[in-house]
């Protein structure tokens, strides 16, 4: 059964970036190899959405290693792509100090592959908010094809 996105794709321009790396390192504490987002595309918290950009590049440290030949970007760093558009959206919307790790993920499924030079749009909406703790649902998004969804559970780390 086909699942509907959190947000319509085709709305989205994938040249025209709201924040920029510049803009997500001021709210996000990941460096180098760990920065898994490349850009906001949307950010609307009045509507409880975001969505962001990350460029799959062939020269990323896993791409020699995770199935040489034929290189698939790791679930685990999709979900943590993912986590780093939450935190983002928590780290702007919410005050406080320290920033915001993983609590859990629930529901996680893989539905498809993410190759170098794909772009892949994340998805992501505010179910809860509080100033210790957020949930969102996200999804990935490759070529209009859901390639990954989960639940997200962020909490405050001082």
């Amino acid at each position: 059964m086909a699942q509907k996105l959190l947000y319509d794709v085709n709305n989205l321009d994938l040249e025209r970036y709201e924040h920029t790396i510049d803009d997500i390192r001021k709210v996000n504490p990941h460096r180098h190899e760990f920065e898994q987002l490349t850009a906001i595309l949307r950010f609307r918290p009045e509507e409880k959405t975001i969505a962001g950009l990350r460029i799959i590049r062939n020269d990323e440290f896993w791409v020699r290693g995770h199935i040489p030949g034929r290189p698939i970007f790791p679930g685990v760093l999709m979900l943590e792509a993912a986590a780093q558009l939450c935190s983002f959206y928590c780290g702007t919307v919410l005050e406080g100090d320290g920033f915001l790790g993983f609590g859990a993920i629930d529901g996680v499924r893989f539905r498809g592959t993410v190759s170098p030079g794909e772009r892949m749009v994340l998805l992501a909406q505010e179910k809860v908010l509080t100033p210790s703790r957020c949930l969102f649902e996200t999804q990935g998004v490759v070529n209009g094809k859901l390639v990954f969804q989960a639940s997200i559970l962020g909490i405050r780390i001082k």
